[in-house]
């Protein structure tokens, strides 16, 4: 070998070092709870009463560690929307040392039992929207014969499962639903059933009856901001839906995958298109984050 040769291979090997992404370095290794929420509103409320905090910026994101209610905790902007959710959820994972991931935020009413204002602790989460969409024939929209949908569709729309691999699996499985933790969720109906949660906002909005924390059920998550009645109706009817988001499924999807425990607490800001008026996120969503703030700190409080 002579040394032009020993100075190509030299200079080919520092490329392919350089091309190669590093591995995630940890941030510390105190095992905290990831409380997340989506966007600037839940973000806020999030951080009052936060001590120690300390922000870390990563791909731009803040990540807040500190405690809340005795707990060690980093704080996670999600951003809105599945992907934004998904990324964000296993940045964390692999950044820091989760123990367990909880989400506070506001959502959609479903259930026309609920209201706007209640807090609801789905037991388990599916991805309502990752869709065949069908081919219009003479009969009706139908799908490619080789793909299956396990709920009823709407119109060209047929909701498909996820196929889905976390260790310990020897192959691949097909899923809808990604549940919620056992033990936070039976923590979380013990705070339940001592909390009560506020009628008005600090603007001086105020809800027209008293809201009340739901726990079980479903929640379905989509990349779609929903005011429409007819698809409200549509995701209780087929999934049993009680509330729906554009975040929640995605993040329970990552912390399944990565055999996390996970819970979420969203309060319904509006009823997703099944109000008489139009849609009234904008003048109840300071009391809805607040009270899905409100159940996460007592649960906080409450674990061991």
């Amino acid at each position: 070998m002579n040394a032009h040769t020993s100075i190509h291979i030299a200079v080919g090997l520092t490329a392919c070092l350089a091309a190669t992404p590093l591995a995630a370095q940890g941030i510390d290794d105190t095992p905290r709870v990831a409380v997340m929420s989506a966007f600037d509103p839940e973000w806020e409320v999030l951080q009052k009463g936060l001590g120690n905090a300390e922000t870390h910026n990563i791909n731009g994101s803040p990540f807040i560690t500190g405690m809340i209610e005795g707990q060690d905790v980093v704080l996670v902007l999600s951003g809105v929307s599945m992907v934004n959710a998904g990324m964000n959820t296993q940045i964390a994972i692999d950044r820091f040392k989760i123990e367990s991931i909880v989400f506070s935020g506001i959502a959609g009413g479903v259930d026309p039992e609920l209201a706007i204002g209640d807090v609801v602790i789905p037991e388990q989460w599916g991805e309502y929207l990752d869709a065949i969409m069908a081919r219009e024939t003479a009969v009706g929209f139908v799908i490619p014969p080789w793909m299956s949908s396990d709920f009823a569709p709407m119109g060209m729309r047929h909701v498909r499962n996820q196929t889905v691999l976390r260790e310990g699996l020897a192959e691949s499985e097909s899923r809808f639903w990604f549940p919620v933790d056992e033990d936070l969720l039976a923590t979380a109906r013990e705070v339940a059933e001592d909390l009560s949660l506020d009628e008005c906002a600090s603007e001086g909005d105020c809800l027209s009856e008293a809201p009340q924390i739901v726990v079980g059920g479903n929640g379905v998550s989509g990349a779609a901001f929903v005011d429409n009645a007819e698809l409200r109706e549509w995701a209780f009817e087929t999934f049993d839906g009680r509330v729906l988001d554009m975040e929640s499924a995605a993040v329970a999807h990552v912390a399944w995958a990565n055999d996390v425990p996970f819970i979420a607490f969203r309060s319904l800001s509006d009823l997703a298109g099944g109000g008489e008026g139009e849609n009234e996120m904008s003048t109840f969503m300071g009391i809805a984050a607040g009270n899905s703030a409100k159940v996460m700190r007592s649960f906080m409080a409450a674990l061991d």
